[in-house]
């Protein structure tokens, strides 16, 4: 059996003004040409298909076209929606894409949506689980304790009555994480999905019945606890955090019950998204130049500002999306900056300030031992976190 991993296509998205149509339309040119030349059984989607709850009708017809023509070359396909896509709207059509072997997933209903699929060594059971919340499953299931996403989880899958004995493949579209807890952002997610992460993350345990988890939700690729508990990421670069990556699709071979090869195939976007910093005339000399047509964040060193950097930019990189300045002016303000005041210094050293500014006298050593607990206590300080006191 062997199938594609894709997730976070976000397709209809727009990148400081940017329309990522045209290069959405190229990425997915090349995972049908991946398909038609190696013999792919299947194509995983797990979730943020669309940007948007109401996508456009450009992003309609991009997807559209993309299911029609994996339907032509007869692979399956299985999708689960995420917390950008509408899922009343994503399933439309569903029973009709399911006679071609096109099978959504969009709304958990109580029960873990299973499709299965045959090779020569027997059964490959996809578990397809759509982005939910611990009141969703909370609701079909109140006799159980779900007080957190983990929990819901847990029980969503425990519901599904998977048979650790066979070959199992879950798509899932949460948020993952690992026994350490970190997981690396890409940069490109709603700002909702860092803030809350804590909040919403499960354990990558929960998987531990399946031969591969296809993970959605977080934009940059990874794998989580093991390697076949993987994050594809996004296919295209849509922050500056993200100009230093490469982009993937993993192409996963499954053998008898064990047996799971991982290949990550890099994507060639048709424009990359890339930094420049330097001095204006520096950046746009002739010999300096290179791939015009790419994205382009740029940061100026010149110490004036220049009128209408961003027209005169455009001349020569017309899909330039930012200019910031790094200057002894805007190093300046950087240090007036509370928060960045805050990150070089220690924790004793605020609280003295902030003691002397607000009573007009030092803090003693028994009240600076108690804000530190209380500090611990409400997660400011590590634990290990040592001070001179």
């Amino acid at each position: 059996m062997k199938f594609i991993h894709l997730a976070d296509l976000h397709i209809g998205k727009s990148v400081k003004d940017f329309s990522m149509i045209e290069d959405q339309k190229y990425i997915l040119a090349q995972v049908l040409a991946v398909v038609e030349q190696e013999s792919i059984d299947a194509v995983l989607v797990s979730g943020d298909v669309y940007d948007r709850t109401v996508p456009s009708e450009d992003a309609v017809r991009v997807f559209d076209e993309f299911l029609f023509r994996l339907s032509e070359l007869s692979v399956k396909v299985l999708l689960i929606s995420g917390n950008h896509d509408s899922d009343e709207r994503l399933n439309f059509g569903s029973r009709l894409f399911a006679a071609k072997g096109v099978y959504f997933c969009t709304k958990y209903d109580g029960s873990l949506c299973r499709q299965t699929l045959e090779d020569e060594f027997g059964p490959v059971h996809f578990y397809l689980l759509p982005f939910v919340k611990a009141s969703q499953v909370r609701h079909f299931y109140p006799e159980e304790k779900i007080e957190s996403y983990d929990q819901a989880v847990r029980v969503a899958i425990a519901k599904g009555k998977v048979e650790p004995r066979e070959r199992n493949v879950i798509l899932a579209h949460q948020f993952v994480a690992g026994k350490s807890g970190e997981v690396l952002l890409g940069g490109s997610e709603s700002p909702a999905v860092a803030s809350v992460g804590l909040v919403e993350r499960i354990g990558c345990d929960c998987f531990d019945d399946f031969d591969y988890a296809a993970l959605g939700h977080i934009h940059k690729a990874q794998s989580i606890g093991r390697e076949e508990v993987r994050y594809a990421g996004t296919p295209l670069k849509y922050h500056a955090d993200e100009v230093g990556d490469e982009k993937s699709m993993p192409i996963v071979t499954m053998g008898k019950k064990g047996d799971v090869q991982i290949e990550l195939r890099p994507f060639r976007p048709l424009r990359d998204m890339r930094s420049l910093k330097g001095r204006l005339k520096q950046l746009l000399a002739a010999e300096n130049v290179r791939k015009p047509e790419d994205y382009i964040f740029v940061t100026l060193t010149d110490e004036d500002i220049i009128s209408d950097a961003m027209s005169i930019f455009r001349q020569i990189y017309p899909n330039t999306l930012q200019i910031r300045y790094d200057n002894a002016h805007t190093r300046g303000i950087e240090l007036a900056d509370p928060s960045k005041i805050a990150e070089m210094r220690s924790f004793p050293e605020l609280m003295s300030d902030f003691y002397r500014q607000m009573y007009q006298q030092e803090i003693s050593a028994e009240e600076m031992r108690l804000m530190e607990r209380i500090a611990r206590e409400a997660g400011i300080l590590d634990e290990t976190d040592e001070t001179d006191h």
